[in-house]
């Protein structure tokens, strides 16, 4: 009978096993579209090694399957800044949809790194991910189309797009409209929201009849100023 077990790597060679074991439970997540494929006995089959040798690499299937997701999220820096240039509000819009498209192209890796509680494992993910819309928020405080304190406003700012995307992936069976359009209208909805609460405070919003009144007001004086194209004065 023929043995799957792998030769053991030569000295120097832990760097290459462990992108095999990498490579291996990547597979297995693609294959599976679930955290729950990846055992520390189904990765060690898969790249033809001992169990053992997988735990040299990483302490449980948890720190394995942190460190699989995480591979992805150099391709969330690198939307961040195709879409960072340009008009600062605009380039927020920009980044807030790219961020969306993201997490909705990888939902088993979205889901296990900022959809599940796990204290006692580092934050990496979720630190650069409020990295990034700290950067993009800052530029759009430079310019003054929000004011404030730029990362108290990316975190609402996160939370908001955060919120579509986890609520969409949580619940894929709920008869959602059109996804692209659901994710550019919380984005809007979002920007637009920090701009006005940027300058006033809740307390200060007038009564709905007058509030209605200001935003027809300033609906019509946007309007009258320049004609935008679809899309064009979002966010």
């Amino acid at each position: 009978m023929t043995s799957t077990t792998r030769t053991r790597a030569r000295r120097g060679d832990g760097a290459l096993l462990r992108e095999e074991i990498l490579r291996a439970a990547e597979d297995l997540l693609a294959e599976h579209g679930s955290e729950d494929a990846l055992t520390i006995r189904a990765v060690a089959a898969r790249a033809g090694i001992s169990t053992p040798s997988v735990y040299l690499h990483f302490a449980d299937k948890e720190a394995l399957l942190e460190a699989v997701c995480l591979r992805v999220w150099d391709e969330l820096g690198r939307l961040f800044r195709e879409n960072a240039g340009g008009d600062p509000f605009r380039a927020l819009g920009r980044c807030g949809r790219a961020y969306a498209r993201f997490a909705l192209e990888h939902p088993v890796q979205y889901r296990v790194l900022l959809m599940r509680s796990t204290p006692e494992r580092p934050t990496q993910a979720a630190a650069e991910c409020f990295r990034h819309m700290v950067a993009v928020v800052e530029r759009c405080v430079e310019s003054g189309i929000l004011r404030g304190d730029p990362e108290r406003l990316a975190l609402t700012l996160w939370s908001a797009v955060h919120g579509c995307v986890a609520l969409v992936l949580a619940k894929p069976d709920f008869p959602w409209p059109d996804v692209d359009e659901l994710v550019n209208q919380a984005v809007i909805v979002a920007g637009f929201g920090s701009a006005m609460l940027s300058r006033v405070p809740p307390e200060g919003v007038p009564a709905s009849a007058e509030l209605a009144e200001d935003l027809d007001a300033l609906a019509e004086r946007l309007r009258s100023r320049r004609p935008y194209r679809r899309g064009q004065a979002s966010p």
